[in-house]
């Protein structure tokens, strides 16, 4: 490490940062939002633009004669289990973020579709909003960006960097040896920003969920620091071992968790009011997920201009900050696939998974919170709890809570873990 001066540089830089918000927190903040607002402002249709137009080059991929090509020598062969690969690529990608906003971000869309709109069509909205969030746009960057950095990887020979498509494409030069390095840097410097905002994420759900268990009325910092000291013990494990018994192990165990978990709350709960919800949810997305890619709202009023900016354009803006994390990562783990294998892979199982998981997990919070056994406005007090605070109107809530606490743990792992293989 001592040796890459592009590291040093990388994490000099993110050192900077985090030492600036470690002296002046609300100087971070405003400076932070305030080039957010900046840039969605002006870049916004810009964003929305390049999400969308990554999503059809990536199903054109899929579609088109380029599909047949294989991410390897002829005759390599897949190095993981299609489900560990699913797993892993998941769990590096959004496995605590659906744990976390299963039920709070629909819950958070209706209230404010509400104000103007009938609630049957407001909870149909909200669900599809939150299903465009987590689809094929968020999947079509990571996609596509890995899909090229395993091209070049395993077909070219090419390290694992962002920079190296422009430097065998137009040759080494240097302009292409500054633009590339100025890459890197960034790359390094997003992945250490997006994995701290993600960790601090998951212990802040892990934090909420110990405290619900054990009946802690004020999870204050100790907790919160005990967490984070466990999880930095929990990281050098999975890496003294193979990929497929650390990473793999941890991935697989996790989604095995979430699932479990899913259908408990599928079973336990009005089953075919989820289901009627799933399929009208498939529905709904698969028919207007094109448009909704290049709506940008420019005539609408300045509440739904800011409700879309706060969440839409923040989201894409996160899953491209993410792309050089994960689609490298997914790169690493996709030897021996297929570019239709790949993109197939990687768009629709977290789709189809995510569409379900909101499909019961959001609907179960509507219907809690029409039996008056949950008070949605706790996502505008302390979404960090939505979700425990819906599993204790079920039974087995202990149960039930130990596993979400368990699963968070393990992706929030599986996701430092997976850096270190970048």
């Amino acid at each position: 490490m001592f040796r890459n001066p592009l590291l040093l540089k990388a994490l000099s830089l993110t050192a900077a940062v985090s030492v600036w918000g470690l002296i002046d927190t609300q100087g971070l903040t405003e400076f932070a939002a305030g080039m957010v607002t900046v840039t969605l402002k002006s870049r916004g249709w810009f964003v929305m633009l390049t999400a969308s137009m990554m999503r059809i080059a990536s199903i054109w991929l899929a579609l088109s004669r380029f599909g047949g090509i294989t991410l390897g020598r002829s005759g390599d062969k897949p190095e993981f289990s299609t489900f560990s690969w699913l797993a892993m690529m998941f769990a590096a990608g959004m496995g605590v973020g659906l744990l976390f906003y299963g039920a709070a971000e629909p819950i958070s869309h209706f209230l404010f579709l509400h104000q103007n709109m009938p609630p049957q069509d407001a909870a149909s909205t909200a669900l599809f909003l939150t299903y465009f969030h987590w689809g094929l746009h968020a999947w079509a960057i990571y996609g596509l960006t890995g899909l090229v950095i395993a091209y070049f990887m395993f077909r070219r020979q090419a390290p694992p960097l962002i920079s190296s498509p422009v430097r065998i494409v137009f040759g080494d030069k240097p302009w292409t040896r500054t633009i590339g390095w100025l890459m890197d840097l960034l790359a390094i410097y997003a992945i250490a920003i997006g994995l701290a905002g993600s960790i601090a994420l998951g212990v802040f759900q892990v934090q909420d969920g110990v405290a619900s268990l054990f009946n802690i009325q004020s999870a204050g910092l100790g907790l919160g620091l005990t967490i984070f000291a466990v999880l930095c013990l929990a990281y050098t494990l999975p890496l003294l071992v193979d990929l497929s018994k650390g990473m793999g192990t941890l991935s697989n165990t996790a989604i095995l968790i979430a699932i479990s978990l899913m259908l408990f709350v599928l079973l336990e709960g009005p089953t075919h009011f989820f289901m009627r919800g799933i399929v009208d949810g498939f529905g709904n997305y698969f028919t207007h997920v094109l448009s909704q890619g290049f709506q940008t709202y420019p005539f609408a009023q300045e509440a739904v201009d800011k409700y879309f900016t706060d969440w839409t354009l923040n989201y894409m803006l996160w899953w491209l900050a993410w792309a050089p994390f994960v689609g490298v990562f997914i790169a690493r783990i996709s030897k021996g696939r297929t570019i239709r294998e790949f993109i197939l892979g990687v768009l629709l199982a977290p789709t189809v998974f995510s569409i379900f998981w909101f499909g019961i997990f959001g609907g179960m919070g509507f219907y809690q919170g029409a039996a008056n056994q949950l008070d949605p406005t706790v996502v505008q007090t302390n979404i960090n709890s939505t979700t425990f605070l819906l599993l204790e109107t079920m039974p087995l809530s202990r149960l039930t809570i130990a596993a979400t606490v368990l699963a968070a743990f393990l992706f929030i792992v599986t996701s430092v873990v997976s850096a270190a293989y970048v």
